[in-house]
C-alpha cells in the first residue's frame, strides 16, 4: 500500500474525497478495529483540513467593515 498523502499539501478536492472514502469504510464496519482507529485519526485530520481550506476561501471573498452604527459588519470584498 502506498504512503498516505501529506494532509497539509492535499487540496480541499482531494482531502475531502479521501475523507468521504473513509467515511464508506467505517460505516461499512468491515474494517478492523486498529484500522478504524487509524482511519478515524485520519478523518478527523482531513475535517479539519478541508474546515481550514474552506475559512481561507471565506476570508478571501469577505472583508470586515463598519456599519452606519459603527458594528462591524461582513460585506463581500471588492476585487479590483
Amino acid at each position: 500500500m502506498s504512503e498516505p498523502a501529506d494532509i497539509a499539501a492535499m487540496t480541499f478536492e482531494a482531502a475531502l474525497s479521501e475523507l468521504e472514502q473513509i467515511v464508506a469504510r467505517l460505516e461499512s464496519g468491515q474494517a478492523p478495529l486498529e484500522a478504524s482507529i487509524d482511519m478515524y485519526k485520519r478523518g478527523a485530520a482531513l475535517k479539519a483540513h478541508c474546515e481550514a481550506r474552506l475559512n481561507a476561501a471565506r476570508l478571501q471573498v469577505e472583508q470586515v467593515s463598519k456599519g452606519l452604527d459603527g458594528a462591524p459588519a461582513v460585506e463581500p470584498k471588492a476585487f479590483d
